[in-house]
């Protein structure tokens, strides 16, 4: 395979950072020479477990993804009775939580596990941030911060996806759709918290704001807290869940969020220079990669046709 320009710099970049011997740098060097320049041939037939192959996320990434997405969805079903409270359907659900009061008290508790996952979130990656600076392993291009490349990269997956490119572009660990979820979702949650406190503290609010505005914030505030819990519901229900668990190639479910690890396939398809790292960083990784093309020689093969039988699976 000849690897483009940013992608040759990414991989000695690696390399460095990783201090990786004159061996394995040529090990590494003699399998990327092996792959088939066609990256749709190589992450189509390759071997890759439904479950995960690669690590993607950390202990404390799954955490904070399961209270914010438990608690997200809970919130909704709990706010939504009590501010749509003269709707047909409000009335029973709500008595079935165990009426108005009730609900209100499980909302709100559920609101500040949501900001405590936040700020457990935050917290978790400055201080991961701190610790691979001190190691002297941190990559901006690794985390989920915006940069030119994912405007292009969107125009060229829009591109492949129209027919008029043979290839995906090669995207790194968080590609830009991700980064496009991460923060309408860190938005979304801003938007709720800063407007709930003003349900929370309507005196602190009004001794803060000068006179007659009070009255006019609490009427925004109101139309900003519900309008913001049904966009979310429905970018979370028709993009979010689209795009990671139902997909083709994703459906029905992608683990990692549970598991924290990436499927190679997806790895190759949507992060390549991320897989790239991981040749550099997993020697387990290039034992397999090995093996694979060992028993597969992708040189010599077509595209796969859909419908046609899988690739024949190496030992080990």
């Amino acid at each position: 395979m000849k690897l483009s320009e940013q992608a040759t710099e990414l991989l000695h970049d690696a390399m460095r950072r990783n201090k990786t011997s004159d061996p394995e740098r040529e090990e590494i060097e003699t399998l990327i020479e092996r792959l088939p320049d066609d990256r749709v041939l190589l992450y189509k037939n390759v071997v890759s477990n439904p479950i995960g192959d690669l690590p993607r996320y950390s202990i404390h990434i799954r955490l904070q993804h399961l209270l914010t997405f438990t608690t997200f969805l809970l919130l909704a079903f709990t706010g939504l009775p009590v501010y749509f409270i003269d709707a047909f359907w409000a009335e029973p659900f709500s008595q079935m939580l165990g009426g108005i009061d009730v609900t209100r008290v499980i909302h709100r508790t559920l609101a500040s596990i949501m900001i405590f996952s936040m700020l457990y979130h935050v917290v978790t990656i400055t201080g991961g941030t701190i610790y691979s600076i001190v190691l002297g392993k941190f990559d901006i291009r690794r985390t989920v911060i915006p940069g030119l490349k994912d405007l292009r990269d969107m125009k060229e997956d829009m591109l492949y996806f129209s027919g008029r490119r043979t290839q995906r572009p090669e995207m790194d660990k968080f590609m830009y759709k991700q980064k496009i979820h991460y923060f309408a979702a860190a938005f979304g949650n801003f938007v709720m918290i800063f407007s709930g406190s003003a349900f929370l503290f309507p005196d602190i609010w009004a001794g803060a704001l000068p006179g007659g505005w009070a009255a006019y914030f609490q009427d925004i505030m109101r139309i900003a807290h519900s309008h913001e819990a049904l966009l979310a519901l429905v970018v979370i229900a028709f993009w979010h869940w689209y795009n990671v668990h139902l997909a083709p190639g994703r459906f029905p479910m992608q683990w990692t969020f549970l598991t924290g690890k990436i499927t190679r396939e997806h790895q190759m398809e949507e992060h390549f220079l991320e897989y790239l790292r991981n040749l550099v960083e997993l020697p387990e990784e290039r034992r397999f990669l090995s093996t694979f093309l060992d028993h597969f020689d992708l040189t010599e093969q077509e595209r796969p046709v859909v419908g046609a039988d899988p690739a024949p699976v190496p030992e080990g």
